[in-house]
């Protein structure tokens, strides 16, 4: 039943690839442990959770971890997206976009200029 419940969070892991997934029914308690790629993978995980179970869900234990905490998302630049549009995606602050600019100095030599199929780090600020 309390798998149930869940299961668009047990999709949402499935689809994110989560690694060392591991999800346990302990009496009317669900647990869930793997690790996410990125910190932004992990809230997406932890944002659906709390759809489901409200803010503060005791019938779910989940132990996400982070892989690498050196970013806080990797994107693969689509059509028609603009530093300012990613930077409003993750961020909530389109005027953040200096940060990804600054963090991609490598691969980016305008902020103006981006190309479909670059993959951009996004910093954790």
């Amino acid at each position: 039943m309390v798998k149930q419940k869940y299961q668009s969070v047990l999709d949402l892991g499935e689809k994110l690839n989560i690694e060392n997934g591991d999800v346990q029914v302990n009496g009317d308690k669900l647990e869930v442990r793997g690790t996410a790629k990125t910190q932004y993978e992990k809230n997406l995980l932890w944002d659906e959770i709390k759809k489901v179970g409200g803010d503060s869900p005791s019938d779910i234990m989940a132990d996400i971890k982070v892989a690498d905490e050196s970013v806080y998302a990797y994107h693969t630049v689509e059509s028609g997206e603009s530093l300012s549009k990613i930077a409003k995606h993750y961020y909530g602050d389109p005027m953040k976009y200096h940060q990804i600019f600054a963090a991609n100095d490598d691969v980016l030599k305008n902020p103006d200029v981006i190309h479909p199929g670059q993959e951009l780090k996004i910093p954790n600020l």
